[in-house]
């Protein structure tokens, strides 16, 4: 069972409520949010109804994890901008870019919020409402309470974040996402651990984990995706990049076409861990989306709790000390029973 010091620890904040994002910009338009809170109650009540003890995990661990993986004048965004924004004459409820910086050829900072929310934000899908800065730092604070646990000795932490956090950039929001758990954990797991090595499991690929991590050799970054060419993020994700400078092969994309069920899915995912074994890092990160079920929204894959069960099955195989943080998986039907058999692997 969880909950012992050497083996699987489960962590959870009810702070993550403290985010509720409204509309979002899509397809030209507007829709609602999917990340809702119910979709963590309904991984909790599985956790519980499956015998795993879930502790809440909520720490202050101050700026400085955070500020080894994000730019200072972005914090200070994500921290300011809902309550400057609300003075604006005719503001929206949430803050949102209509205007993105093209960053081609300086350009200098912006002093407006306006001007601001178009320099840290990369798309329309991450609002800014009132309290979403302290949601995202009590989900960051969690992912590093899960590192301090796999330092302290666990075999593996589990960190239940909302939001997610594996499409936030150094200095840019975007797909739902703040600040980067699972760049902040690895960063917080480097303090200690000479190589660390983070593994993408979402149905969407990780462009902010990819590109804080794309010059580092002492960070390996590997994601299992749906095929970008038709398929958000779009522009990160493809299978030619690799990195650059001293992080030149050490960055591996596997994009899955359209509609990739389990036995395929596993077999990219044996590939996936040949490489990061021949990294040999001291620990491991992995960014746990659920959202590539086949019932799930985003309708990029189509796998089943059976291809959960043996993701979880493979990457235990590493033995590595590893750390687990929650990224996508938005169908509350569903998401419980597939956390629930990846997670069996650690019993």
């Amino acid at each position: 069972m969880a909950g012992n010091a050497s083996g699987l620890q489960i962590l959870h904040t009810p702070l993550h409520v403290l985010h509720r994002p409204g509309l979002l910009g899509a397809r030209g338009g507007w829709r609602t949010s999917r990340d809702v809170p119910e979709r963590v109650d309904s991984m909790r009540a599985a956790l519980g109804a499956a015998g795993f003890a879930v502790e809440d995990g909520t720490v202050s661990h101050g700026l400085a994890p955070l500020a080894r993986v994000h730019d200072a004048r972005y914090l200070d965004f994500l921290a300011t901008a809902h309550a400057e924004w609300s003075t604006l004459s005719g503001a929206s409820a949430e803050v949102h870019a209509n205007v993105f910086a093209m960053r081609r050829h300086g350009g200098g900072y912006p002093r407006s919020v306006e001007g601001r929310a178009a320099f840290h934000f990369h798309d329309q899908l991450a609002p800014i409402g009132p309290t979403t800065w302290e949601a995202a730092r009590a989900a960051a604070d969690l992912a590093v309470e899960a590192a301090e646990r796999v330092l302290r000795g666990a075999r593996c932490a589990y960190a239940l974040c909302r939001p997610p956090g594996h499409h936030a950039y150094a200095d840019m929001a975007g797909g739902g996402t703040y600040l980067n758990n699972a760049a902040i954990a690895a960063e917080h797991l480097r303090q200690r651990f000479a190589r660390v090595a983070v593994l993408d499991l979402d149905v969407h690929h990780g462009n902010g984990t990819q590109d804080i991590f794309w010059r580092r050799a002492d960070v390996l970054f590997v994601s299992l995706h749906r095929d970008p060419v038709d398929y958000h993020p779009f522009f990160a994700g493809h299978a030619d990049e690799r990195g650059e400078g001293e992080g030149e092969g050490f960055t591996l994309n596997l994009p899955l076409p359209a509609g990739t069920g389990d036995a395929d899915y596993l077999l990219q995912l044996s590939r996936a861990l040949e490489r990061i074994e021949r990294f040999a890092p001291e620990a491991l990160v992995v960014s746990l989306g659920l959202d590539a079920h086949v019932s799930d929204p985003a309708a990029g894959l189509r796998l089943t709790e059976t291809g959960f069960a043996g993701m979880g099955r493979q990457v235990a195989s590493l033995g590595l000390p590893t750390v687990l943080v929650q990224e996508g998986g938005y169908n509350p039907a569903v998401v419980g029973a597939s956390l629930v058999a990846f997670l069996d692997a650690w019993r």
